[in-house]
């Protein structure tokens, strides 16, 4: 059975940092693209980040330059360091693996179509 379990959520004031992590079970994403979506209260899940099976890094705009996602493949975990958070950063963070191997560019890994396993969400609340 294939588990995505995210941890290191909790309640940080603004301009703080939190770090993410998503540890996967069941079988190897080495092959496939790794990505963070989050859902604020009353709004539909978005985009954050996603890293390719390559390693190359695609951000949402909202989050470029304070978020960086990264991988460890022997450990079949991905990361999330959020940097300079905001009070607009709150929300419940879903880590997700793509559905097939070897998928690359924005466009394609921004989508949540794109993923098939998801985590069951860590909740982050930034302060003002």
């Amino acid at each position: 059975q294939v588990q995505l379990v995210e941890s290191g959520g909790g309640l940080v004031q603004a301009g703080g940092s939190l770090r993410l992590s998503c540890a996967a079970s069941g079988r190897t994403f080495s092959t496939n693209a790794m990505g963070w979506f989050r859902q604020a209260p009353w709004k539909e899940r978005e985009f954050v980040a996603a890293i390719s099976y390559t390693g190359t890094t695609y951000y949402a705009d909202s989050v470029k330059g304070r978020f960086t996602i990264s991988r460890d493949n022997a450990k079949n975990t991905v990361y999330l360091q959020m940097d300079s958070l905001k009070p607009e950063d709150t929300a419940v963070y879903y880590c997700t693996a793509d559905r097939a191997p070897f998928r690359i560019g924005f466009t394609a890994l921004r989508d949540q179509a794109a993923y098939f396993y998801w985590g069951q969400g860590t909740q982050v609340t930034v302060s003002s």
